[in-house]
């Protein structure tokens, strides 16, 4: 099984200010996310198939615990609150999908993959994607 776990620093991000554009975050609002999240700090620590990620920015600190195939639940990146079922989509890759839990939005979902030495974390919404690349401190 894949290792997932370390702390993990962002080396590049595409699309961020697309993706909150698509979730209909004002442009105010996207400019203090933008530069708060150009920084973030990942710890991911994993057993088995149960996995705790933090993910810490200058602004905000989320926490999920989850283990692959149950639900969850969790916030969107605009900070909306849904559920979330991860699954392996290949041995060194999970996907979850994020279903609202009130209001209506564009279908969220994010991925996590090991590639090499670095860990690719891609969000959607509908057609829009966000790729951010991380490296083992």
């Amino acid at each position: 099984m894949t290792n997932f776990a370390g702390i993990w620093k962002m080396k590049s991000s595409e699309n961020f200010d697309e993706l909150l554009k698509a979730l209909g975050v004002n442009a105010m609002l996207r400019k203090v996310a933008v530069a708060a999240a150009s920084k973030p700090h990942v710890e991911i620590r994993q057993n088995g198939e149960q996995f705790y990620i933090k993910t810490s920015t200058t602004v905000r600190t989320t926490e999920i615990n989850f283990h692959i195939g149950e639900e969850f639940e969790e916030e969107t990146v605009d900070g909306r609150k849904c559920k979330s079922l991860a699954t392996w989509e290949k041995e060194n890759k999970m996907y979850c999908k994020q279903t609202l839990i009130d209001g209506n939005g564009p279908k969220t979902f994010w991925t996590r993959e090991l590639k090499n030495d670095e860990l690719i974390l891609t969000f959607g919404a509908d057609d829009v994607i966000c790729t951010r690349i991380y490296v083992r401190e």
